[in-house]
């Protein structure tokens, strides 16, 4: 449980003393800090600490005198973001998820973003990598429910936030084959990690958006302002430059 290769952790204390830059605010300059405990924020070294420590919290749960044993409790983990699922979640499991990762680990659990649901009532929904987790009841009304996952909130916004990015003002001058193809890039990449689960109705929304988004930037780098020909609408002529559609 050791690492005793110099090497190795001369390198990890490089990476935990690395400066890092703190952008400007409030008309002061850009700062450069240092952390006194902890890994810099969105570091490369913070998924691989979390998974040295955290592997040992996967062996004691997963092992015969841990709770996936005594409470049937399923372990879900990436990186420092864990889940833990039980039908009943006792005093006694929360006191031995803290206790080991608090007492035995020295790893202080995030208050703020730590909850225990209960997604078996109505309205409770868990949000967890970018999806949102619902036991919803069956849409044609029969007596039975089912798992519902979708893009959570904060990831459509963090979407729409890129897209605005890759058409702004600035791309004016890109060639509309080139941008096209740069979205397209993006956009595949997006719906194959959230096309799991039901995403139909948010991919209508973000198809919406894009094309919203393009028709503003035709008529602004258009001087003349940009029309369609007669009797061809917008779709159709970004469908024409080869723009996917989730």
């Amino acid at each position: 449980m050791r690492v005793v290769d110099g090497s190795v952790l001369g390198l990890i204390r490089q990476w935990l003393k690395a400066p890092v830059v703190v952008p400007p605010q409030g008309g002061k300059p850009p700062s450069v800090q240092r952390n006194d405990r902890g890994t810099p924020q969105g570091g490369v070294l913070s998924p691989l600490l979390a998974n040295r420590y955290l592997h040992w919290f996967d062996h004691l749960f997963e092992r015969g005198d841990g709770p996936a044993q005594w409470a049937k409790a399923k372990l879900v983990r990436y990186a420092d973001d864990l889940v833990v699922l039980a039908r009943y979640i006792s005093p006694q499991l929360r006191g031995w998820i803290e206790g080991k990762l608090e007492g035995w680990l020295g790893l202080p659990i995030n208050r703020d973003k730590t909850r225990v649901v209960d997604l078996r009532q109505t309205g409770q929904s868990l949000d967890f990598l970018g999806y949102t987790f619902r036991y919803d009841r069956d849409q044609y009304g029969r007596a039975q429910r089912y798992w519902n996952l979708q893009p959570s909130a904060k990831a459509r916004a963090r979407e729409r936030e890129a897209v605005r990015q890759l058409i702004n003002p600035k791309q004016c001058y890109t060639p509309l084959p080139e941008l096209v193809e740069r979205l397209n890039r993006h956009l595949r990449g997006w719906a194959n990690y959230f096309g799991l689960g039901y995403p139909r109705q948010t991919f209508r929304d973000l198809n919406h958006f894009v094309r919203c988004r393009l028709g503003q930037h035709l008529r602004r780098r258009s001087q003349r302002g940009w029309r369609a020909r007669p009797g061809v609408s917008l779709y159709t002529h970004l469908d024409h430059l080869g723009l996917v559609a989730l």
